[in-house]
């Protein structure tokens, strides 16, 4: 994918624009290898520093395109604790897994992984888009800003324990 980059991706410099963010990791393992961990999110307590625990909605039993699940999660590794609903949006094996989180029956935030093969590996981006709209300007520069920075280095977090498990040693 072209501008892919090693490391955090950031949008435009404006204080208006919305909350996003993307980090860049390698594996060295295959991209069918890496989707398969991240897109079981029944582990992803395994890897999310935020996210305890997660489980299946409404009978799905597996990643698929308009399947749910709730993930329980602890802000900032402290607290509030909480459930979020998520659904998934897009789902190709070894290629992408996206959801978004629901609320009141509209979603409020994306997650998109996007694996490609490289150097024998996989390069997986992680990025979240909490959208640009009215509201999310406001908040970006009261203190958005640092929910942005916040997930950029969980993201990498949450990459860096997938690799482990990728590449075989845990």
């Amino acid at each position: 994918m072209p501008g892919r980059t090693h490391g955090t991706a950031r949008s435009g410099s404006s204080t208006l624009r919305g909350v996003r963010a993307a980090v860049t990791v390698h594996i060295d393992a295959p991209p069918e290898a890496v989707w398969a961990l991240v897109s079981d999110i029944t582990r992803m307590g395994d890897y999310s520093p935020e996210v305890m625990e997660a489980e299946w909605l409404d009978g799905a039993t597996g990643p698929a395109v308009g399947a749910r699940y709730r993930g329980h999660v602890k802000r900032n590794e402290v607290g509030p604790r909480y459930w979020t609903v998520c659904e998934i949006t897009e789902c190709e094996p070894g290629e992408v897994f996206e959801f978004v989180v629901v609320l009141r029956g509209r979603p409020v935030n994306r997650w998109r992984y996007e694996f490609v093969a490289a150097g024998g590996g996989t390069d997986v981006t992680e990025s979240f888009d909490l959208g640009d709209d009215l509201w999310v300007r406001i908040w970006r520069p009261l203190g958005g800003f640092l929910r942005e920075r916040r997930n950029e280095r969980d993201m990498r977090r949450t990459l860096e324990r997938v690799k482990v498990v990728a590449e075989g040693s845990g």
